[in-house]
């Protein structure tokens, strides 16, 4: 079963374009090192180490970025949460709440007023010349 697994995640992974490839590394954690090295080498060669449960959630995830990608991608993110389950009203709920708190800070910033600086006194030529 490992086996048919990573063949079939290898395979789906390469057919992703170089940021769909990113966004799925980034999900476990992958990142380039070196300008010049491919992602896509990355992100296989962590999978050859993979576990099946993690090549399973790797060739689900990297089939719904390339369907995406392929097709109406609000659609097809919609049919994913819905049968994986997930919360979309809770996340937009969270998110929303999230960049609110990140708005609200940035105004608390800016409204907030800078010391003021003293102006320079006025220097005696004796003190000038100590």
């Amino acid at each position: 079963m490992k086996r048919d697994l990573l063949f079939l995640t290898e395979r789906v992974v390469n057919l992703l374009d170089e940021n769909r490839a990113a966004i799925l590394a980034k999900q476990y954690g992958i990142k380039k090192i070196k300008e010049n090295e491919s992602i896509a080498k990355l992100f296989t060669a962590f999978l050859r180490r993979a576990d099946e449960s993690t090549l399973g959630r790797a060739v689900a995830e990297a089939v719904v970025l390339l369907t995406a990608s392929r097709g109406n991608a609000s659609h097809v993110l919609r049919d994913a949460a819905e049968f994986y389950k997930v919360d979309v009203a809770a996340i937009t709920i969270t998110v929303k709440q999230e960049f609110a708190a990140k708005e609200k800070a940035k105004a608390a910033k800016r409204v907030t007023p800078k010391p003021a600086v003293k102006a320079p006194t006025k220097i005696t030529k004796r003190a000038a010349a100590a």
